[in-house]
């Protein structure tokens, strides 16, 4: 995933790259072969259950994810304190307020560790019972409160000349409410960490709330690594917000691509996903600076991303840095590199390795003794053309790690050719009308060479979330590779996550818009797209059935200049389906998506099943029109509903909503 300016480059070398080959694979024409003397047929969707074209991949849908949007810094990572270790500004103390009067700085004379090498001073000598004195802090545009909710609050503190007590406490903004509060008694002259629990009563949920630390009595007092966490995800310490992961747990992904694209090069080669930096102790981590322009505390760190995974029964895709960073830094294939693929395999070896092993055995001191399984790694992030020097690098690490680990499968990020990667990673963020336009491509794609895995793709239609337009882009686009899937193994949408407290302006929590899950500080939804991804991810079966249409309508549409040329304008089909079975219980998942404005009568046929019930059922997600989304406001505008279906057969006709994604299920046992 690219910043704006890049973007368009990337995907015009990614449709390039995706579209040399061109040998025809028949299965559904992507010109609907229309009757000429019947303009107003009724469309016809054919399936031949007695032919199986290929198998659905059981990797297909999957997550990728990296840090944009405050995807886990206020997003997934369950901290509630922004700037916990005062390092996101090496001048000042931002996103911290004094509470009273307090002198406050940053110190670098008093770091907690080599780690946290800064600290928060604090001197509240004018403190007193009339005029408390002290810091807040209102995390990712507000801290939210919960009735009947446990809080846990830690800090590191030392003082010379403090003998306490202090007040931690969640306070409403205006400071009219206090929600918990609890008393450190005193500070050590010596640095120590103090924790409390915070507890709610029956109070309206709400988030324009701080944490508050505060004294009345005088005196000096540093901290560092400031924390509040709310409930997590089955009570993980270090974990995650659990409306989010019932979220993600809903789409039952096979997958999680980590630790990203962009997050994972940094702008420089200091900046990088630093793996090592992110393990072990949080306090412990330095953090670093995102590429999307905000501090990375890594307490989502390697472990963090493998316990993710643990949690949703997902499989780690392990993207292992490559050598190139956005700004153009980069380091040349020899020499240079090996520390480098030295230190790929030692990530590998933490993710895998037993606690024989030097890396397996830190694993295990961090608190997971037993190894993780891992089945791909990926080389880098979209090196398509950003360096010429990507066949070679990829080269290097391809070697060194088949050569210790010649069972894992590597995918290539940009094509190749001195080594024949396992898996090609292809990216795609396009229109509703180029997603429909390419529908088709993996159905005339050859099956020779590597498999192919989408590592990232969007329909970018709507904002900060996608739109019932993007919804329907979204799956037409993913017939195409459910369809395909004997090809394009795996899937992975992006990004998957937006903070939307602030969308513009200074400050703002969104970098990149058309995100899959929206939230803020309280609340969280899924977008049209994200139930899009939830049907087809939940209802398919194991074989690709073969199918066939007739008499598609379609709209013209025209494409927009590259290059300085205008293409001619297009037809674009307005029915997109596919069709699977899975065979264990002869249900036949038929995907019917239906992007026209108008209601369609769709006649279906189905060739090779000794019976249909003639009673099942059909999920349905539908808007009224293209420009109906979802939002904090409401959260369920768009869902999908299920509905009963009568008078099924081998030969029937159905009528399928205007902007419409509709699984039909049809048992033939």
């Amino acid at each position: 995933m690219k910043k704006p300016l890049i973007s368009l480059f990337v995907i015009a070398a990614s449709l390039a790259w995706a579209q040399t080959d061109s040998t025809p694979v028949s299965k559904v024409p992507a010109a609907a072969p229309a009757d000429p003397h019947a303009a107003s047929a009724v469309p016809v969707l054919q399936i031949d259950a007695g032919k199986v074209t290929g198998k659905v991949s059981p990797m297909l849908y999957g997550l990728m994810t990296e840090e944009i949007n405050y995807s886990y810094e206020g997003g997934l990572y369950g901290e509630l304190i922004r700037n916990r270790s005062f390092k996101a500004n090496p001048t000042w103390p931002i996103y911290w307020e004094a509470v009273g009067n307090p002198a406050v700085g940053l110190d670098q004379n008093q770091p907690l560790n080599p780690a946290l090498d800064v600290s928060l001073k604090v001197d509240a000598g004018a403190a007193s019972e009339k005029a408390p004195a002290g810091i807040a802090n209102g995390g990712y545009w507000g801290i939210p409160v919960k009735p009947d909710a446990t809080y846990r609050a830690s800090f590191y503190a030392k003082s010379d000349n403090f003998h306490g007590p202090l007040t931690v406490a969640i306070v409403s903004t205006n400071g009219k409410m206090i929600f918990a509060s609890a008393k450190v008694p005193k500070i050590s002259p010596a640095w120590r960490k103090y924790t409390v629990r915070l507890r709610t009563k029956n109070v309206p949920a709400s988030k324009d709330n701080v944490l508050e630390i505060t004294t009345t009595t005088p005196g000096t007092i540093w901290f560092q690594q400031v924390s509040l966490f709310p409930p997590t995800f089955d009570n993980q310490p270090n974990g995650f917000r659990p409306d989010i992961m019932e979220l993600l747990a809903a789409m039952h992904p096979q997958f999680l691509r980590f630790p990203g694209g962009n997050y994972l090069e940094g702008n420089t080669i200091s900046e990088r996903f630093d793996w090592k930096k992110t393990i072990g102790p949080v306090e412990y981590r330095p953090g670093h600076k995102s590429p999307w322009g905000y501090w990375s505390t890594d307490g989502m760190g390697l472990l963090e991303f493998l316990e993710w995974c643990q949690d949703l029964h997902m499989q780690p895709l392990l993207a292992v840095y490559a050598g190139y960073s956005l700004g153009g830094q980069h380091v040349s294939p020899g020499p240079d590199l090996a520390p480098y693929v030295q230190d790929a395999l030692e990530e590998i070896e933490y993710v895998t390795g037993s606690t024989s092993t030097k890396w397996g055995a830190q694993r295990a001191r961090d608190g997971h003794p037993a190894p993780f399984t891992l089945h791909y790694v990926e080389v880098g992030n979209e090196d398509y053309n950003r360096s010429s020097e990507y066949d070679g690098r990829f080269a290097q690490f391809y070697d060194a790690i088949k050569a210790k680990y010649p069972d894992l499968q590597i995918i290539a990020t940009a094509p190749v050719t001195s080594r024949t990667p396992d898996l090609t990673d292809e990216h795609y963020y396009r229109s509703q009308e180029d997603m429909e336009a390419n529908a088709f491509q993996y159905d005339k794609r050859p099956r020779t060479g590597p498999k192919v895995f989408v590592g990232e793709w969007a329909t970018r239609v709507g904002s900060p979330t996608p739109n019932m337009a993007a919804a329907l882009g979204d799956a037409a686009w993913m017939t195409g590779m459910e369809r395909n899937s004997d090809l394009v193994v795996m899937a992975s949408y992006a990004p998957l996550f937006v903070n939307v407290s602030r969308l513009r302006g200074q400050d703002r929590s969104m970098q990149w818009t058309t995100d899959l899950i929206g939230y803020d500080a309280l609340a969280s939804y899924g977008s049209p797209s994200y139930y899009a991804q939830v049907m087809f991810s939940t209802m398919h079966g194991d074989e690709i059935l073969a199918t066939d249409s007739h008499n598609i309508p379609t709209r013209e549409w025209q494409p927009r200049p590259f290059r300085g040329r205008t293409p001619p304008p297009e037809q674009l089909r307005q029915i997109f389906f596919d069709a699977t079975r899975d065979r264990q219980s002869g249900i036949i998942y038929l995907k019917v998506v239906n992007e026209a404005g108008a209601a369609q009568n769709v006649h279906v046929q189905i060739a090779g099943a000794s019976t249909i019930r003639p009673d099942d059922e059909a999920v349905v997600l539908a808007g009224s029109s293209p420009e109906d989304t979802n939002s904090i406001e409401q959260p369920r505008k768009i869902d999908p509903r299920t509905e009963e279906v009568h008078g099924l057969s081998a030969d029937f006709t159905r009528e399928f909503p205007p902007c419409s994604i509709t699984v039909l299920k049809l048992r033939t046992k």
